[in-house]
Parts: structure tokens; sequence; C-alpha cells
């Protein structure tokens, strides 16, 4: 079964090339569990079925069983628009079977990552010093920054229970890190669903003992309404009270490439670990998050992992192992995908794609301030739209979004606000229009 077959890779080329080829790409629907569970009976047997057979039912009967996150139709959640340079490659690197853990095992790829992820530094205005790795995701890259916090002040507080500063608005995987390293959280108040060093320095004072506060995360584009927090009086407050301060940007993080909005981060250049997810507003394929350190030795003091058979990475000279700069061992190079794409398009090309996002984001917001049975529920700073219909129930909401679904016109889920059911679209796919947006608000009248 390890040997080159021409016909299975021909099948597979061939449904590659026709799903990379769809323009638009359709959203599909989610499949009902019996009707799945019958199509796969018999499908895994002792001997093995005809390729060409477990292909057709993949593409007849599972492939359309997933809503497409690449889909200039799919507003929800935060979607995803990979390149198709990106897509390519991601299936160069698969086939390739990379094991990007080390230098020594993969140098060229690593090599690349680098790159990649001193660009991304350089947009945040961290220091030459800066450097990282590739993880899977915004929450593991929020849980491996954050581990590095913990420990690292654990060399100055060696007893007692920490904790972390943290905005009422985090992403929920900051108060799941903080559950799984065993540290406690100081609730902040936001103020307009932003945190403020005013906010945060006033937290730390009317608290009985804060010296057991170790850190502060900030957030570069909340997850609901793209909001980005005060990074700058943050930052500020951080070196004041020698805090580590880590910035989740992992869906804002990207508008550092838009001229437009470049302002708004002014302070993430200060940031001790900084996470942006390019699977996200970066248009690579999943799974894909850049974890940056202000100074990557600390992460190297708490990441790397002791074994005898490991002992042969360890070396004193540059070679630069990703494994030593998160929780992970084995990793695929995930970073190489955005780095062809980048290499490839340019990064003019990705400034003009997230500015799409941004002025997509606007113009609805104009029209929704027009349309008198909406209303706008506040002016959008990054690429998600929150509103409302006059007179609907959270039941309006939910109804609507399956009658979307269904007729394909949309993936538009609700959200919640202030205890209040709304609407939200999430603008990142470059495809989407000013059509499709009008289509959708036309089935609220």
């Amino acid at each position: 079964m390890h040997s080159y077959d021409e016909r299975l890779t021909s099948l597979v080329f061939d449904y590659m090339k026709d799903r990379l080829s769809l323009d638009p790409v359709p959203l599909d629907n989610p499949g009902v569990k019996d009707k799945l569970e019958a199509a796969l009976a018999g499908i895994i047997t002792p001997g093995g079925t005809d390729p060409e057979k477990v292909l057709d039912l993949y593409a007849t009967q599972l492939a359309p069983a997933v809503i497409s996150a690449d889909s200039p139709r799919f507003l929800s959640f935060i979607p995803a628009a990979p390149t198709k340079a990106a897509l390519l490659f991601d299936m160069v690197v698969s086939c390739a079977s990379l094991q990007g853990i080390s230098w020594l095992e993969a140098s060229g790829a690593i090599a690349a990552e680098n790159q990649v992820l001193r660009l991304l530094a350089d947009r945040a205005g961290m220091p030459e010093s800066a450097g990282g790795c590739f993880v899977s995701g915004g929450s593991a890259g929020n849980l491996s920054a954050l581990v590095v916090a913990r420990d690292t002040a654990r060399r100055r507080i060696p007893g007692g229970r920490l904790r972390v500063a943290v905005s009422d608005q985090a992403h929920s995987s900051i108060s799941n890190t903080l559950r799984i390293i065993d540290v406690d959280a100081l609730v902040v108040p936001s103020e307009d669903h932003r945190l403020t060093g005013e906010a945060l320095r006033a937290a730390l004072a009317a608290d009985p003992d804060p010296s057991n506060v170790i850190a502060v995360v900030a957030t570069s584009g909340t997850t609901n309404a793209g909001i980005i927090d005060d990074l700058a009086g943050v930052a500020e407050v951080a070196r004041e009270r020698d805090l580590w301060f880590h910035v989740d940007g992992a869906y804002g993080g990207a508008g550092l490439f838009a001229p437009s909005i470049r302002h708004r981060y002014a302070g993430i250049e200060h940031a001790d670990s900084f996470v942006v997810d390019p699977h996200k507003w970066l248009f690579a394929p999943f799974d894909c998050a850049a974890l940056l350190y202000r100074n990557p030795r600390l992460a190297r003091a708490v990441h790397t992992q002791d074994a005898s058979y490991l002992d042969v990475l360890h070396t004193e000279g540059d070679e630069w192992n990703p494994t030593d700069y998160a929780y992970h061992l084995t990793r695929r190079a995930r970073g190489l995908p955005l780095w062809f794409s980048l290499a490839v398009n340019g990064t003019d090309a990705y400034t003009d794609a997230i500015e799409k996002g941004l002025s997509l984001a606007r113009e609805t917001a104009a029209l929704i301030d027009r349309t008198g049975h909406l209303e706008l529920i506040r002016e959008p700073e990054l690429s998600a739209v929150l509103f409302r219909r006059a007179g609907w129930t959270g039941r309006d909401y939910h109804d609507w979004s399956e009658r979307l679904l269904a007729g394909q016109i949309g993936f538009v889920t609700p959200t919640g606000w202030e205890g209040e059911t709304v609407a939200r679209f999430a603008f990142l796919h470059p495809g989407t229009t000013m059509e499709i947006v009008e289509e959708i608000l036309a089935t609220m009248a």
C-alpha cells in the first residue's frame, strides 16, 4: 500500500483540480446522521475497497455534508478564504510528509517559516530578537504563550496562586488556558467592550494583593465584534507593573497589513507574546497560527523537551527548533503554505484583500443605517458587523438563519450581544460582494 499508484493518484488529483476550480465555492449543508452512517456502512473492509468507489462516496455524500468555510457566502463565526497558491502548497507539504519539529530534520522548511514569522513580527513592530513558531490555532498559541508567562513568573514568585488579568471580553480560549495551567483570572471590566489601560490600572489598584498578578491579556480584534483593546494603555501598565503582556490577535491581528487601520494597533510592539491565525484573515489553509515571542529564549527555557532520543536536536549553534517554542513536539510545517502564497502573490495582494473586507464591512454598515427596519449596533472597527432587525426575537433570527442556509443564500448565524440575540456578518473572503450582502438583507424585510 506504500507503492505509487498511477490510477489512485490521477483520481485524487482530478478531484482536487475540480475542487480548486469551483468559483464560487458552494455553501452545501449539514448532513443527516442516519444518511451519512448508511452511506459509510461497509466502506472499510479487510481487503479494501476500490478507490474510485471510495472517492465517489466522499464527493457525493460526505463533502456536500460539510459547510464550506471558503465560500464567499460563509459569513458566520470567522470564515476562511485560503488562496489557491496556499491550498496547492498545502498538498505539497502533505505529500512530502514533513516532520517540522527541528532544524536537523527540516531546516529548509523552518527557514521559510521563520521568514514569514519575521514578516509578521516586523508588521507588529516587534524587535529583531522576536521569533516563535507555527501552531495549530489561536487556542494552542494562547496556551503556549501563557505557560511561558507563568513559568517565567515562578522564578520571582516561587509559591502561591498566580493570576492573569483578562478582560471580560477575552476569547473563551483564554479562560480555558487559565484553567488548564491552574492560574486564576483577575477579570477587568471593559469599557464599551474594550480593555483599557485605565481600567487595568484601576483594577490592580483596587485589588487587595496584586503582587500575584503576573500577566495581562489584551485582544487585537474580538471575535464577536472585531474590537481592538487599548493596546498602548495596557502595555504601559504592564511595563509599570512588570507584567507579561500577551496579545491575542487570532482574528484581528491580520489587520496589521491594512494601512487604513494600522494606527489602531499602537502598543502591540510592546507585546511579550503575540498570536495571529493566518488560517483566518491571512488566507492560509487550516490549521495555521503564528506564535511570536519578544524574547524567544524565555519560551525555549520552558518548552524544550528533555529526552535521551532528543539530545541530538539541542546544540549550541543557531539552529531553530519549533518544538522549543510551544507545547507540541510532532508538528506539520504548517507555515509553508502561507510562505508559498506570500512569495507568489506578494504582500500588496494581502493588503488589498484585507482592505476589501474592511471596505465591505463599512459599506454594509452604511446600508444597514439606510434601511428602516434594520439597526446597526456599532460602527465596525474590523470586518465584523453587528446589527438587529426591529421586532425580531431570538427565534426569528434562528429561523432566518436556517432559511438562508437551506436556500444556499448565505451561512449567517445569529450571535449574542449584551444579552440580546442579534445578527452578525464576518467579512474575510475577498469574493464576497455587496450584491451578496444585499440579497441576504433583503430576506429580512
